[in-house]
């Protein structure tokens, strides 16, 4: 029955909460250097960051980002001058991250497994004047330095900060395995030990608003050019807020942080960096996060807190040491950046004892807009959850978004919150093309159930349409992911002459497993209704990933395309 009642407006997903999440939070005005402060103040001899055994207590965690910070100054960068990082998750990248910060310039977070060309279009656009790396990288940076508006280069190294004996160790082993580099001497390129080591005192620091800008974060840029996604220190540390007023019950001062998504992609940044940090929490950093690396720091560490991402959780189960490691210790697992197919969820689950609550963000909305309930709130497996404290949500038409679509019907997923970016830098017609009034357009097709819950069902770009039937890849992707040989799947959609596009599975099979493509197809055929069947599929080692593990489909359907556009190559 139709009804004029708006089902958003009457927020249903309240009556789901956990006892004592609240509908609003009651904000702190803090930025993160401010909450650093009162962590180390309040457990000054607390470990704040562990890499590979060597601990920082917040004491000294503290005291190292205030030398930085002097440092910078004395460098001469002022307020609002951007400063690029590219590191994996180490110690550096922490205390530069909040130097940064702290002295109120503008920090832009880079993936050192972009190439030349990626990086140099971030530098350029963030017109990023200082650059802090690794000495595997920083050759290779001073070449491109002069394409660029960086001036000045501090690198690190990963033996910087070892244990004994691991750091008399390092020099011997360190460059046979790839872990360092010897540096050609440069002009404007500077060690980072010395340069903390001999930091002045940190004077006054520049008076910092609320909402001045903390940060540029780039987005992933598989659709050409990557946006950086202007984002304020009351955007970081009001998302930082909700996610504590969302996890009341865990309020032990002790738990342990898996440090492994990367920082410099915004779930790793926000939710295993910055949220342990305020909460005066421990972090094991993991610089590589592949399922060996996972293992030892799980096993060696015990970490309670895991956030992942799907490839990470499905890596750890298929790996031959697996039976023999002991995961019990983490309490509860955050998974995000992709969806989890159930089967993955059901066994990491039962190795380890441990709860996974399925996570959505963007990099536009620092990133988590909705979480499923931890505690005794229905958690539902396949849904992102339900809106945070002080976030807004409804489903708009994807013909008209000034529409909305009903309960139950699937539409543009629509988000208003303290967490949404100020806009995109230096593009202002792409900010007008996706915040509206405070609204943010995700670009994501997501329905609500009647119980508040929201469900992604795909990006708007990667609908397939065939035979006049929207198709949604990702409801093939979980029938593959429920073959008992497939460990991974991407389904996308390909031209065909007839239906206009027709479905391509791409699948990984399990080790020393073994399949034919018409199994594939039949066991599909049982599952999914015709027009969604995938027609070919081809099997393959592995499927292109984001650092953080998310697939490309994107990367996929370009491939078929290349080839249909040039069949004899």
């Amino acid at each position: 029955m139709k009804t004029d009642i708006d089902p958003y407006a009457l927020k249903p997903w309240l009556a789901h909460y956990d006892n004592g999440v609240p509908e609003t939070v009651n904000y702190e005005k803090r930025t993160l250097p401010e909450f650093l402060d009162q962590s180390a103040k309040e457990r000054p001899n607390a470990m704040a960051l562990s890499f590979m055994g060597y601990e920082l207590t917040y004491k000294n965690l503290s005291a190292m980002v205030d030398a930085f910070a002097a440092t910078l100054l004395a460098m001469g960068i002022k307020k609002g001058d951007r400063v690029a990082i590219l590191l994996p998750n180490v110690i550096p990248c922490v205390v530069s991250y909040y130097g940064v910060l702290k002295i109120g310039a503008v920090a832009v977070m880079n993936n050192p497994l972009y190439s030349d060309r990626e990086l140099r279009h971030q530098f350029n656009d963030a017109n990023a004047i200082l650059l802090i790396t690794l000495d595997l990288l920083a050759d290779r940076m001073v070449a491109l330095r002069g394409e660029t508006s960086i001036r000045k280069i501090i690198y690190t190294s990963i033996g910087d900060y070892l244990p004994f004996p691991k750091n008399l160790l390092f020099p011997l082993v360190a460059k046979k395995q790839k872990l360092a580099a010897k540096v050609t001497k440069a002009e404007g390129l500077l060690p980072w030990k010395p340069l903390i080591k001999q930091a002045p005192q940190l004077a006054k620091q520049p008076k910092i608003a609320f909402d001045d800008t903390a940060m540029l974060q780039y987005t992933g840029g598989t659709t050409g050019l990557s946006k950086g996604a202007e984002l304020t220190h009351a955007n970081l540390s009001m998302q930082i807020q909700q996610l504590n007023a969302w996890l009341p019950e865990i309020d032990s001062p002790d738990e342990i942080m898996l440090g492994a998504l990367p920082f410099f992609h915004v779930m790793g940044l926000t939710v295993a960096m910055n949220f342990p940090i305020f909460r005066g929490w421990g972090n094991i950093l993991v610089p590589k996060p592949q399922p060996e690396q996972l293992l030892e720091a799980i096993t060696r560490f015990r970490p309670t807190l895991a956030p992942l991402v799907p490839t990470m959780y499905i890596g750890l189960l298929n790996h031959p040491k697996i039976e023999s490691c002991d995961l019990t210790a983490i309490k509860v697992c955050i998974s995000g950046s992709a969806p989890l197919p159930q089967e993955i969820i059901t066994q990491f689950e039962e190795k380890t004892g441990s709860t996974i609550i399925e996570a959505f963000g963007m990099t536009e909305s620092s990133p988590a807009t909705h979480v499923n309930p931890f505690g005794k709130g229905k958690r539902k497996i396949g849904s992102i959850g339900v809106p945070l404290p002080d976030t807004e949500c409804r489903i708009a038409n994807l013909n008209d978004r000034n529409l909305t679509m009903p309960a139950n019907e699937p539409g543009e997923l629509v988000v208003r919150g303290p967490q949404v970016m100020r806009g995109y830098w230096n593009m202002a017609e792409e900010t007008q093309a996706t915040l509206e009034n405070g609204w943010l357009y995700t670009g994501d097709i997501a329905m609500m159930d009647d119980d508040g819950y929201f469900f992604i069902v795909d990006r708007i770009k990667d609908m397939i349409i065939s035979g006049g039937y929207n198709v949604y890849p990702r409801d093939i992707d979980e029938v593959l992911f429920q073959h008992p040989e497939v460990v991974e799947a991407c389904a996308v959609g390909i031209p065909h002459e007839i239906r206009g596009e027709q479905i391509k599975a791409f699948v990984v099979l399990k080790q020393d497993a073994q399949a034919t493509k018409k199994e594939i197809i039949d066991f599909c055929k049982t599952r999914l209704a015709v027009y969604k069947l995938p027609t070919q599929v081809e099997f393959r080692d592995s499927l292109p990933k984001t650092n953080v593990g998310k697939v490309l489909r994107k990367d996929l359907r370009q491939e078929e395309l290349e080839r249909l556009s040039t069949p004899n190559k």
